[in-house]
């Protein structure tokens, strides 16, 4: 029977699983350890619709309280410089590619190979700078189908600050030995020289995994047969002038891609590459050389995959103590909240008692989960044509598919039908056929027999588009909602 829980580290991982864990079990003690001393990975950070649900439904966070500390901004989806087009919109709507119009007898993705842009709401308010629905008083139509963009320091600040007012125990030390136990560990000895033991740990300790990776020496199955990329080169600088763009944007490069999340007074870029084919310095350079406002700069290095299980014994391991995938689709923080609430509801559905069937249920889950983000991410690699170089050229040969092998197959087959989807995944997927059909589509990925739309279908989808740009060009920008929700008169729903 678990009472008390030690979580071992307070990023934004040890403070999201502390929150689930008192929120929606609060009859256990939950103290969470971290040293201040390491920090944190102080990097502009994208999430996806897996958070937004998390804090706001599962949690109860209200959007007043998040907002005037973590200060995000708005994220409909990301804008991909990729692959042969100028430029396409992977978005969070509901109904991206899959979709019906009136008059049309197949899905919207069989109207998109030459042009996707505008082809739901989503798309058309990025393209054109805007966030939210201007409703007829003039506010914005605030929602949270969408996710958000913020700076890591502000959103690990909000989640401490909320983390104590439930009812967390937070202390500064710094863990200098786990103690052995037949459970796995027995206990942890810190700096300051006390020694606490609970009945799970949680280890939130970062790449260092120091507990699950560490003390437990469980093994590590790397992703390098399809993600090549180990290391990103960081900056940034003050926003000036710039539009505050409501998506990520994903820009390729020689050696990798740039992101660039959107911030209300800095714009944050990064270069993620591979080290196998460009040095530290020219990946420096060719940063710099894109983004000549770039400020100060430094490396991260990383490893993509994961560990062969995530509990063993008396330990969960949550966020990058138990895997990482570089952030192209931005997943870590829906990872960290997946994991969190999962163990909470087995938790919860057990009596809180951990029994070797509850943790393989939970270990097979998140190895799919894992597995299936690096499958997706091959989609990216495998079929990016937009620069031609030798990082590229190894990309389209090498790039293992692995699990992305069967929705290639049936889009290839079938084109951008979702007909097929509950058998070609044999398991939920946070992407599903509209994720695949974005980026294969979006890549000019060609398939069989595409699909010819007769003169008046051609008009009809047009006229779709049409609608899509007028409803944008009338919505909000991210400045605009932001001046509106902090007015006096603002009253949040």
């Amino acid at each position: 029977m678990i009472k008390k829980v030690l979580v071992l580290g307070g990023g934004s991982a040890g403070f999201l699983a502390a929150l689930a864990l008192k929120v929606k079990l609060p009859q256990l003690q939950v103290d969470l350890i971290h040293s201040k001393d390491l920090g944190i990975i102080g990097v502009g950070e994208g999430s996806t619709l897996a958070l937004t649900d998390f804090l706001h439904r599962y949690l109860g966070i209200s959007l007043r309280k998040f907002f005037t500390t973590a200060q995000p901004t708005w994220k409909l989806g990301l804008r991909f410089l990729w692959g042969p087009r100028d430029h396409f919109h992977y978005t969070f709507s509901n109904h991206q590619l899959l979709g019906k119009v009136d008059g049309l007898r197949k899905q919207k993705g069989f109207y998109c190979w030459e042009e996707m842009l505008d082809e739901d709401p989503f798309s058309a308010l990025m393209e054109r700078n805007r966030v939210f629905e201007r409703q007829p008083n003039g506010n914005p139509a605030i929602h949270t189908t969408l996710a958000y963009h913020f700076e890591n320091e502000k959103f690990v600040r909000f989640l401490s600050e909320y983390a104590q007012a439930v009812g967390v125990s937070v202390s500064d030390d710094q863990m200098i030995e786990a103690q052995r136990g037949e459970q796995g560990i027995k206990a942890l000895r810190f700096a300051s020289g006390r020694v606490e033991s609970a009945d799970l740990y949680i280890d939130c300790s970062g790449f260092a995994s120091a507990l699950l990776g560490g003390s437990l020496g469980e093994g590590f199955v790397p992703y390098d047969r399809t993600l090549f990329c180990d290391r990103a080169v960081v900056g940034g600088w003050t926003r000036s002038s710039e539009p505050i763009k409501p998506y990520t944007a994903c820009e390729t490069m020689q050696s990798g891609w740039c992101w660039q999340i959107e911030h209300e007074t800095r714009i944050n870029r990064g270069y993620v590459y591979s080290s196998g084919f460009i040095s530290d310095d020219a990946s420096e350079r060719e940063f710099r050389e894109k983004n000549p406002l770039i400020t100060d700069t430094r490396i991260v290095k990383f490893t993509s995959g994961r560990y062969e299980n995530f509990w063993v014994g008396n330990v969960v391991a949550i966020g990058n103590a138990g895997g990482f995938v570089e952030p192209l689709e931005a997943t870590a923080l829906g990872v960290i909240a997946f994991q969190s609430r999962t163990l909470v509801e087995i938790l919860r559905d057990g009596d809180l008692e951990a029994t070797p069937f509850r943790r393989d249920q939970y270990n097979a889950l998140h190895r799919r989960n894992w597995d299936s983000i690096r499958d997706f991410l091959a989609v990216h690699y495998r079929f990016n044509t937009r620069v031609d170089s030798t990082f590229w050229r190894h990309c389209q040969e090498h790039c293992e598919l692995a699990g992305a092998v069967a929705p290639l197959e049936c889009y290839q087959e079938n084109g951008p039908s979702s007909y097929y989807e509950q058998t070609v995944f044999d398991r939920p997927d946070q992407f599903g056929f509209a994720g695949y059909f974005a980026m294969l589509i979006g890549q000019k990925v060609p398939c069989k027999n595409p699909y010819q739309p007769t003169a008046d279908e051609r008009r009809i989808w047009e006229n779709a588009r049409g609608q899509h740009a007028a409803f944008a060009t009338l919505g909000l920008t991210v400045p605009q909602t932001l001046a509106a929700i902090r007015s006096p008169k603002w009253q949040w729903s």
